[in-house]
């Protein structure tokens, strides 16, 4: 069949009509044929038993009954009426209910014929009821196309108002059959087919839609979970392989003085291991002749930028110029201080661009870059503007890459006419899973260890009633000389509500720890940047003892010397904030402590996340808990992005699919790069239509 035919409007489909059409589109984003395809069911219902009246027990249950329609009757009740029909077999009677569409159906309804009728029973005392069943004559029920699976699609209060409902779309979906007679091309070579044992693409349509037994629909559905997640990752090897061929990058083949002076004099501390692996995947890399794409992940505290200041320092050995962009000018102003400190009594010039930056200053800042004066630019977004040009950009660094957008990543892109090397860096440990589908196209390096001497964080639970105990802790960690955070959470919608819990806890603490024996700073998002930065220095200093903060502080502050971190209403943030509060001790010596304090009322999944960080430091691991619990969507914060716009998958519970898509997809890619050879046609074609209707560019951002 052609596949352009799939292409075709939904309105032409018999059944759908304009207004239809309108309400598929806006409801389910449903316009093509193609798309009413793969309206793939959420769950199935076994049709395969018909019950008979007294063998009903329990309510909820959904059941299969043949039987006829005898009587018919409207009863009034408090608000409107509903319709009653008596529906008997040779075994005894239940009543049918319908609160809607009542005219319809008394016109509609054949008394004295049998009827199939389906749904969910209720019971009251000794009888039963049956709401709003699904009804087919008994006639139609025997020649239509046997369904003992049945589908249930996915639906909106909006289309079953509109008479949009389960059966219509399952109806629609038989007419989508029957008008293309199911003439679906294949998109997997034989050998392919073979080696996986899948049935082909019409087989797994049919048993997906219309299921003859369960083990042809588990057939079906890990055919075309296998298809799509195939697709997505030869996608993505592809557009790695292009850009490797085709974007050409700055070969930096010198290891110069820079580097070599920085490694034997000015390294703070032995590197780690992992530390080294990555310098020399890096190394490798900006070598070749193609531009590096690299993702640095790498726990709170692992090391990360001294890695990216190793990889700068090789760039200026280039005669190249360098810059790092951080999402926050708090964080931006961090990385500038702690570069600044490592290359201190090194001729290199490094300088600090963010929207607070003064017009003198950055008027200077610009000559600088253009004439090669500066060796390394940090900034925040600010670094993107057109102004900003630079004489020979060699590598950027992207702190916490997912807080930028694509466009404003592909501007570093143009900052020079070859694209420089991109290494991008994230403390947000991603589960393998997930990295293999979002950043598929990027190389990946991983820092998984610590630096020696960091002792690892202690975390505990604490009930609020246990507050006393908590506070006469913080006095003593007070003694020693520590610091101490205490965090209140921050969520948009309830802002009013965290602001006065904020300033409640402020009072109560201020209380426990008065004046002049101890001093306190507060951090808000009411606040003035001025007063926030003001009140952040005199805790970097020392001055205060304890910072009360909402979620602000969450991204890059460095106090080594604070040893305690006490996350208030802990139960109401993310797995993976938690984790990113906690990193915000340990940075020092000392033992460090995390607690997190909660209400005695808890969701399962809240207990799951206590547990998880009072278990574990391992932010791997951690990420892994969070993607089960939260989904993939909401773990990249891309529900509205459409990042994982998948159809069947999921990439969480299809793991081993994933995996085993991925292998397939390098495999082929290995023997055929370009999809040439006679037996991979089927594939070539399916990817070429896939790409050109830009359907998979929907699953990667």
């Amino acid at each position: 069949m052609n596949p352009n035919y799939l292409q075709t409007p939904l309105v032409y489909l018999k059944g759908v009509g304009p207004n239809r059409a309108e309400t598929l589109k806006s409801e389910l984003g449903m316009e093509t044929f193609g798309d009413l395809l793969q309206l793939f069911p959420n769950r199935y219902l076994d049709k395969t038993q018909y019950y008979k009246i007294n063998q009903l027990r329990d309510s909820g249950a959904d059941v299969q009954i043949t039987g006829k329609i005898i009587h018919l009757k409207t009863v009034e009740q408090k608000r409107g009426k509903r319709l009653v029909a008596t529906f008997v077999d040779d075994t005894g009677q239940l009543d049918l209910v319908w609160f809607r569409s009542q005219k319809w159906i008394r016109e509609n309804i054949k008394l004295n014929e049998f009827y199939v009728v389906f749904g969910r029973i209720n019971k009251y005392s000794s009888s039963f009821s049956m709401p709003h069943p699904e009804m087919e004559l008994l006639t139609e029920h025997q020649a239509g196309l046997k369904i003992n699976m049945q589908p249930i699609y996915p639906s909106t209060e909006k289309l079953s108002n509109s008479g949009i409902t389960n059966k219509v779309i399952s109806k629609l979906i038989q007419q989508l059959f029957i008008e293309t007679k199911a003439d679906f091309e294949e998109t997997f070579s034989k050998a392919l087919l073979d080696e996986l044992k899948l049935i082909s693409k019409v087989d797994a349509l049919l048993n997906i839609h219309f299921p003859k037994s369960q083990e042809l629909l588990t057939k079906a559905q890990f055919r075309l979970k296998f298809e799509e997640l195939f697709f997505v990752q030869l996608q993505l090897l592809n557009k790695k392989a292009i850009r490797k061929h085709k974007i050409k990058g700055l070969p930096f083949d010198q290891v110069g003085e820079y580097f070599n002076i920085f490694f034997k004099n000015h390294l703070p501390f032995e590197l780690t291991n992992a530390q080294k692996r990555v310098i020399k995947e890096i190394r490798n890399d900006m070598g070749s002749s193609a531009q590096m794409n690299r993702l640095l992940q790498g726990d709170v505290g692992s090391g990360k930028t001294i890695v990216a200041l190793m990889c700068m320092l090789l760039a200026i050995d280039n005669d190249y110029q360098a810059c790092l962009m951080a999402p926050t000018e708090i964080l931006a102003q961090q990385h500038y201080n702690g570069l600044k400190d490592l290359v201190q009594g090194m001729p290199i010039k490094i300088a600090l661009l963010t929207g607070s930056t003064k017009k003198s200053e950055r008027t200077f800042l610009h000559n600088q870059l253009e004439n090669g004066n500066l060796n390394i630019l940090v900034g925040t977004h600010a670094v993107l503007e057109d102004k900003v040009q630079f004489k020979n950009l060699g590598l950027a660094v992207i702190d916490e890459q997912h807080r930028f957008g694509v466009a404003q990543r592909s501007k570093l892109w143009h900052k020079n006419s070859i694209p420089p090397h991109i290494l991008v860096m994230t403390a947000t440990p991603i589960p393998r899973t997930l990295a293999m589908s979002l950043y598929g196209d990027l190389d990946i390096s991983v820092i998984d260890e610590l630096p020696p001497g960091r002792k690892s964080i202690k975390t505990v639970h604490r009930y609020d009633a246990n507050r006393l105990k908590v506070f006469r802790f913080i006095k003593d960690e007070i003694k020693k000389g520590r610091q101490i955070y205490i965090v209140y959470p921050l969520i948009q919608e309830s802002e009013a509500l965290d602001y006065k819990d904020l300033m409640d806890g402020y009072e109560s603490i201020a209380r426990e720890f008065p004046l002049p024996d101890y001093q306190i700073s507060i951090v808000h998002g009411k606040m003035k940047p001025r007063d926030k930065d003001y009140e952040m220095e005199r805790f970097v200093r020392g001055e205060t003892q304890i910072m009360v903060a909402t979620t602000v502080i969450e991204v890059g502050v460095n106090v080594p010397n604070a040893s305690v971190m006490i996350i208030e209403s802990a139960e109401r943030f993310g797995l993976s904030q938690l984790h990113q509060l906690r990193g915000r001790v340990g940075r020092g010596a000392e033992q460090s402590f995390c607690i997190l304090m909660t209400s005695h009322k808890l969701s399962n999944d809240s207990k799951t996340r206590l547990e998880t960080m009072v278990r574990t430091n391992d932010g791997f691991e951690i990420a892994e808990v969070d993607l089960k619990l939260r989904g993939p969507g909401d773990l990249m914060g891309t529900k509205q992005s459409g990042l994982l716009n998948l159809k069947i998958a999921d990439i969480v519970k299809d793991n081993h699919i994933l995996k085993s898509a991925r292998y397939y997809a390098i495999q082929l890619l290995k023997a055929d790069p370009k999809l040439e050879l006679p037996q991979h046609q089927v594939i070539r074609k399916a990817y070429t239509n896939l790409v050109k209707d830009k359907a998979i560019w929907g699953y990667i951002s």
